[in-house]
Protein backbone atom coordinates (compact mmCIF):
# COMPACT_ATOMS: atom_id res chain seq x y z
CA UNK A 1 0.00 0.00 0.00
CA UNK A 2 3.01 2.43 0.72
CA UNK A 3 4.60 1.32 -2.18
CA UNK A 4 1.31 2.49 -4.25
CA UNK A 5 0.98 5.74 -3.06
CA UNK A 6 4.51 6.34 -3.27
CA UNK A 7 4.01 5.51 -6.96
CA UNK A 8 0.80 7.64 -7.09
CA UNK A 9 2.36 10.86 -5.71
CA UNK A 10 5.35 10.53 -7.55
CA UNK A 11 3.45 10.59 -10.72
CA UNK A 12 1.20 13.64 -9.73
CA UNK A 13 4.16 15.52 -8.97
CA UNK A 14 5.53 14.70 -12.19
CA UNK A 15 2.48 15.41 -13.97
CA UNK A 16 2.11 18.43 -11.84
CA UNK A 17 5.80 20.31 -12.89
CA UNK A 18 4.82 18.99 -17.08
CA UNK A 19 1.90 21.29 -17.08
CA UNK A 20 3.31 24.22 -15.41
CA UNK A 21 6.61 23.63 -17.38
CA UNK A 22 3.77 24.05 -20.68
CA UNK A 23 2.06 26.31 -19.14
CA UNK A 24 5.33 29.17 -18.70
CA UNK A 25 6.92 28.12 -21.91
CA UNK A 26 6.56 30.81 -24.08
CA UNK A 27 5.15 30.43 -27.27
CA UNK A 28 7.62 31.44 -29.06
CA UNK A 29 9.71 28.40 -27.86
CA UNK A 30 6.63 25.63 -28.59
CA UNK A 31 6.90 27.44 -32.01
CA UNK A 32 10.43 27.05 -32.64
CA UNK A 33 10.51 23.70 -31.76
CA UNK A 34 7.74 22.87 -33.88
CA UNK A 35 9.13 24.22 -36.81
CA UNK A 36 12.68 22.53 -36.30
CA UNK A 37 10.71 19.30 -36.42
CA UNK A 38 8.93 20.63 -39.70
CA UNK A 39 12.74 20.90 -40.91
CA UNK A 40 13.89 17.66 -39.75
CA UNK A 41 10.87 15.83 -41.26
CA UNK A 42 11.52 17.53 -44.54
CA UNK A 43 15.34 16.75 -44.68
CA UNK A 44 14.42 13.26 -43.87
CA UNK A 45 12.27 13.13 -46.98
CA UNK A 46 15.78 12.14 -48.56
CA UNK A 47 17.11 9.40 -46.52
CA UNK A 48 20.96 8.73 -45.62
CA UNK A 49 22.85 6.83 -47.78
CA UNK A 50 23.91 4.91 -45.58
CA UNK A 51 20.12 3.80 -44.04
CA UNK A 52 19.42 3.02 -47.35
CA UNK A 53 21.73 0.45 -47.91
CA UNK A 54 21.32 -1.04 -44.21
CA UNK A 55 17.54 -1.27 -45.51
CA UNK A 56 18.69 -2.54 -48.43
CA UNK A 57 21.12 -5.19 -47.31
CA UNK A 58 18.18 -6.54 -44.63
CA UNK A 59 15.85 -6.43 -47.60
CA UNK A 60 17.88 -8.55 -49.45
CA UNK A 61 19.00 -11.00 -46.75
CA UNK A 62 15.24 -11.66 -46.16
CA UNK A 63 14.70 -12.11 -49.65
CA UNK A 64 17.12 -14.58 -50.23
CA UNK A 65 15.69 -16.36 -47.57
CA UNK A 66 12.37 -15.85 -48.99
CA UNK A 67 13.23 -17.34 -52.75
CA UNK A 68 13.63 -20.50 -50.53
CA UNK A 69 10.41 -20.80 -49.30
CA UNK A 70 7.50 -21.78 -52.27
CA UNK A 71 4.90 -19.15 -52.59
CA UNK A 72 1.43 -20.02 -51.79
CA UNK A 73 -0.18 -18.88 -55.20
CA UNK A 74 -4.04 -18.06 -53.53
CA UNK A 75 -2.51 -15.76 -51.08
CA UNK A 76 0.49 -14.13 -53.23
CA UNK A 77 -1.88 -11.61 -54.64
CA UNK A 78 -3.45 -10.25 -51.49
CA UNK A 79 -0.09 -10.21 -50.15
CA UNK A 80 0.99 -8.34 -52.97
CA UNK A 81 -1.95 -5.74 -52.62
CA UNK A 82 -0.69 -5.21 -48.54
CA UNK A 83 2.59 -4.60 -49.82
CA UNK A 84 1.39 -1.75 -52.16
CA UNK A 85 -0.74 -0.35 -50.19
CA UNK A 86 1.66 -0.27 -47.50
CA UNK A 87 4.15 2.11 -49.48
CA UNK A 88 6.35 -0.05 -50.55
CA UNK A 89 7.46 -0.76 -53.93
CA UNK A 90 10.97 -2.58 -54.06
CA UNK A 91 10.08 -6.01 -56.42
CA UNK A 92 11.88 -7.92 -53.54
CA UNK A 93 9.52 -7.26 -50.87
CA UNK A 94 7.32 -10.27 -51.45
CA UNK A 95 10.27 -12.05 -50.94
CA UNK A 96 11.17 -10.34 -47.74
CA UNK A 97 8.26 -10.53 -46.26
CA UNK A 98 8.02 -14.48 -47.21
CA UNK A 99 11.79 -14.47 -45.35
CA UNK A 100 10.25 -13.05 -42.13
CA UNK A 101 7.60 -15.16 -42.26
CA UNK A 102 10.12 -18.22 -42.32
CA UNK A 103 13.26 -16.66 -39.82
CA UNK A 104 11.00 -14.84 -37.14
CA UNK A 105 9.20 -18.36 -36.14
CA UNK A 106 12.42 -19.80 -35.84
CA UNK A 107 14.16 -16.72 -33.47
CA UNK A 108 10.62 -17.15 -31.64
CA UNK A 109 11.54 -20.66 -31.06
CA UNK A 110 14.84 -20.20 -30.29
CA UNK A 111 14.59 -17.37 -27.29
CA UNK A 112 11.63 -19.43 -26.09
CA UNK A 113 14.55 -22.79 -25.49
CA UNK A 114 17.13 -20.21 -24.61
CA UNK A 115 15.09 -18.26 -21.61
CA UNK A 116 14.10 -21.52 -20.64
CA UNK A 117 10.19 -21.06 -20.83
CA UNK A 118 10.03 -24.13 -22.81
CA UNK A 119 10.45 -25.81 -18.97
CA UNK A 120 6.79 -24.43 -18.19
CA UNK A 121 5.10 -26.19 -20.82
CA UNK A 122 7.22 -28.16 -23.67
CA UNK A 123 4.49 -28.24 -25.92
CA UNK A 124 2.48 -25.08 -25.60
CA UNK A 125 5.37 -22.27 -25.64
CA UNK A 126 7.23 -23.42 -28.83
CA UNK A 127 4.10 -24.06 -30.71
CA UNK A 128 2.67 -20.56 -29.96
CA UNK A 129 6.11 -18.77 -30.83
CA UNK A 130 6.23 -20.42 -33.52
CA UNK A 131 2.29 -19.21 -34.36
CA UNK A 132 2.66 -15.96 -33.48
CA UNK A 133 6.26 -15.24 -35.18
CA UNK A 134 4.24 -16.57 -38.46
CA UNK A 135 1.23 -14.03 -38.09
CA UNK A 136 3.33 -10.90 -36.65
CA UNK A 137 4.77 -9.87 -40.11
CA UNK A 138 1.52 -10.19 -41.61
CA UNK A 139 -0.21 -8.24 -38.73
CA UNK A 140 2.49 -5.65 -39.04
CA UNK A 141 1.85 -5.16 -42.79
CA UNK A 142 -1.72 -4.83 -42.25
CA UNK A 143 -1.24 -2.21 -39.20
CA UNK A 144 1.00 -0.46 -41.94
CA UNK A 145 -1.81 -0.07 -44.49
CA UNK A 146 -4.24 1.28 -42.12
CA UNK A 147 -1.97 3.70 -40.79
CA UNK A 148 -1.01 5.20 -44.24
CA UNK A 149 -4.65 5.29 -45.25
CA UNK A 150 -5.12 7.10 -42.34
CA UNK A 151 -2.45 9.57 -43.10
CA UNK A 152 -3.45 10.02 -47.32
CA UNK A 153 -7.25 10.31 -45.86
CA UNK A 154 -5.94 13.10 -43.45
CA UNK A 155 -3.82 14.69 -46.58
CA UNK A 156 -6.65 14.97 -48.74
CA UNK A 157 -8.28 17.59 -48.31
CA UNK A 158 -5.40 20.35 -48.23
CA UNK A 159 -4.57 18.06 -51.60
CA UNK A 160 -8.17 18.81 -52.80
CA UNK A 161 -7.72 22.54 -51.90
CA UNK A 162 -4.56 23.02 -53.42
CA UNK A 163 -6.17 21.48 -56.62
CA UNK A 164 -8.42 23.81 -57.16
CA UNK A 165 -6.58 26.96 -56.57
CA UNK A 166 -3.79 25.59 -59.41
CA UNK A 167 -6.35 24.91 -61.48
CA UNK A 168 -8.68 27.96 -61.40
CA UNK A 169 -4.93 29.65 -61.94
CA UNK A 170 -5.03 27.84 -65.51
CA UNK A 171 -2.70 25.25 -64.83
CA UNK A 172 -3.64 21.75 -66.11
CA UNK A 173 -4.42 18.94 -64.46
CA UNK A 174 -1.17 16.48 -65.12
CA UNK A 175 0.68 20.50 -64.11
CA UNK A 176 -1.80 20.53 -61.16
CA UNK A 177 -0.89 17.23 -59.58
CA UNK A 178 2.72 17.80 -60.30
CA UNK A 179 2.11 21.13 -58.66
CA UNK A 180 0.51 20.03 -55.56
CA UNK A 181 2.78 17.17 -55.19
CA UNK A 182 5.90 19.86 -54.48
CA UNK A 183 3.77 21.51 -52.29
CA UNK A 184 2.61 19.06 -49.82
CA UNK A 185 6.31 17.05 -49.97
CA UNK A 186 7.03 18.22 -46.11
CA UNK A 187 3.48 17.77 -45.05
CA UNK A 188 2.55 14.94 -46.62
CA UNK A 189 5.11 13.04 -47.91
CA UNK A 190 3.18 10.31 -48.67
CA UNK A 191 0.26 11.35 -50.83
CA UNK A 192 3.49 13.20 -52.47
CA UNK A 193 4.70 10.01 -53.90
CA UNK A 194 1.00 8.96 -55.10
CA UNK A 195 0.82 12.03 -56.74
CA UNK A 196 4.72 11.61 -58.44
CA UNK A 197 3.69 8.55 -59.08
CA UNK A 198 0.68 8.89 -61.21
CA UNK A 199 2.39 11.45 -63.23
CA UNK A 200 5.12 9.52 -63.68
CA UNK A 201 3.05 6.67 -65.30
CA UNK A 202 1.20 9.30 -67.50
CA UNK A 203 4.64 10.32 -68.98
CA UNK A 204 6.35 6.88 -69.67
CA UNK A 205 2.81 6.54 -72.11
CA UNK A 206 -0.54 5.59 -69.78
CA UNK A 207 -3.34 6.99 -70.57
CA UNK A 208 -4.48 9.65 -67.54
CA UNK A 209 -7.80 7.40 -66.86
CA UNK A 210 -5.58 4.14 -66.13
CA UNK A 211 -2.54 5.85 -64.09
CA UNK A 212 -5.79 7.54 -61.88
CA UNK A 213 -7.38 4.19 -61.63
CA UNK A 214 -4.30 3.25 -60.28
CA UNK A 215 -3.95 5.33 -57.81
CA UNK A 216 -7.23 4.19 -56.69
CA UNK A 217 -6.26 0.42 -56.73
CA UNK A 218 -2.82 1.30 -55.02
CA UNK A 219 -3.92 3.33 -52.04
CA UNK A 220 -7.45 1.24 -51.34
CA UNK A 221 -8.88 4.35 -50.20
CA UNK A 222 -12.33 4.80 -50.94
CA UNK A 223 -12.40 9.13 -50.79
CA UNK A 224 -9.38 8.66 -53.28
CA UNK A 225 -11.38 6.20 -55.08
CA UNK A 226 -14.76 8.54 -55.37
CA UNK A 227 -12.01 11.27 -56.38
CA UNK A 228 -10.81 9.02 -59.18
CA UNK A 229 -14.11 8.75 -60.65
CA UNK A 230 -15.03 12.02 -60.46
CA UNK A 231 -12.01 12.90 -62.35
CA UNK A 232 -12.57 10.30 -65.10
CA UNK A 233 -16.47 11.59 -65.40
CA UNK A 234 -15.47 14.82 -65.64
CA UNK A 235 -12.98 14.22 -68.52
CA UNK A 236 -15.17 12.36 -70.24
CA UNK A 237 -18.17 13.91 -70.31
CA UNK A 238 -16.39 17.16 -70.40
CA UNK A 239 -17.82 19.38 -67.79
CA UNK A 240 -15.71 21.75 -65.56
CA UNK A 241 -12.89 20.32 -63.50
CA UNK A 242 -12.82 23.31 -61.29
CA UNK A 243 -15.85 23.43 -60.68
CA UNK A 244 -16.32 19.62 -59.79
CA UNK A 245 -13.17 19.69 -57.84
CA UNK A 246 -14.95 22.61 -55.68
CA UNK A 247 -17.95 20.70 -55.34
CA UNK A 248 -16.16 17.24 -54.27
CA UNK A 249 -13.80 19.82 -51.65
CA UNK A 250 -16.83 20.55 -50.30
CA UNK A 251 -18.16 17.38 -49.64
CA UNK A 252 -15.11 16.07 -48.28
CA UNK A 253 -15.07 18.87 -45.68
CA UNK A 254 -18.70 18.01 -44.81
CA UNK A 255 -17.55 14.31 -44.61
CA UNK A 256 -14.89 14.73 -42.52
CA UNK A 257 -16.62 17.18 -40.01
CA UNK A 258 -19.52 14.50 -39.69
CA UNK A 259 -16.46 11.76 -38.98
CA UNK A 260 -15.51 14.11 -36.42
CA UNK A 261 -18.45 14.45 -35.13
CA UNK A 262 -19.36 10.68 -35.18
CA UNK A 263 -15.86 10.05 -33.18
CA UNK A 264 -16.66 12.63 -30.51
CA UNK A 265 -20.47 10.76 -30.32
CA UNK A 266 -18.53 7.41 -29.49
CA UNK A 267 -16.74 8.93 -26.33
CA UNK A 268 -19.87 8.75 -23.80
CA UNK A 269 -19.85 5.02 -24.81
CA UNK A 270 -16.38 4.13 -24.87
CA UNK A 271 -15.81 5.99 -21.27
CA UNK A 272 -18.44 3.82 -19.56
CA UNK A 273 -16.22 0.54 -19.24
CA UNK A 274 -13.16 2.66 -17.42
CA UNK A 275 -16.08 4.60 -15.53
CA UNK A 276 -17.84 0.72 -14.57
CA UNK A 277 -14.67 -0.92 -13.70
CA UNK A 278 -12.03 1.55 -12.55
CA UNK A 279 -13.53 4.88 -11.39
CA UNK A 280 -16.64 3.64 -9.81
CA UNK A 281 -15.30 1.23 -7.86
CA UNK A 282 -12.70 3.50 -6.28
CA UNK A 283 -15.36 6.15 -5.46
CA UNK A 284 -17.48 3.59 -3.58
CA UNK A 285 -14.51 2.42 -1.58
CA UNK A 286 -13.81 6.47 -0.63
CA UNK A 287 -17.18 7.17 -0.01
CA UNK A 288 -18.62 4.22 1.65
CA UNK A 289 -15.33 2.91 3.06
CA UNK A 290 -15.29 5.13 6.36
CA UNK A 291 -19.17 4.36 6.71
CA UNK A 292 -18.77 0.67 6.71
CA UNK A 293 -15.61 0.98 9.12
CA UNK A 294 -17.80 3.27 11.28
CA UNK A 295 -20.87 0.90 11.31
CA UNK A 296 -18.58 -2.31 12.22
CA UNK A 297 -17.28 -0.55 15.06
CA UNK A 298 -20.65 0.35 16.14
CA UNK A 299 -22.00 -2.77 15.54
CA UNK A 300 -19.16 -5.23 17.18
CA UNK A 301 -20.32 -4.74 20.94
CA UNK A 302 -23.63 -5.51 20.29
CA UNK A 303 -23.03 -8.43 18.31
CA UNK A 304 -20.70 -9.74 20.40
CA UNK A 305 -23.27 -9.99 23.57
Amino acid sequence: MIWALTMVTFLATVAVFAALFYAFTPSEVRVAGRLSRLVRSSTAIEEDPSALQQKERMRNALASVGKLVPADASKKSYADLLIIRAGYRSPSAILALRGAKVLLPIALVIFVFASGLHRMNPFVFPVLAAVVGYLVPELWLVWRVHARQTLLRRALPDCLDLLVICVEAGLGLDQALLKVAEELRVSHPELTGELKLVNMEMRVGKSRVEALRELGHRTGLEDIKSLVAMLIQTERFGTSISQSLRVFSDDMRMRRRQRAEEMGAKTTVKMVPPLVFFIFPALMVVILGPALITLVRQMMPVLSK
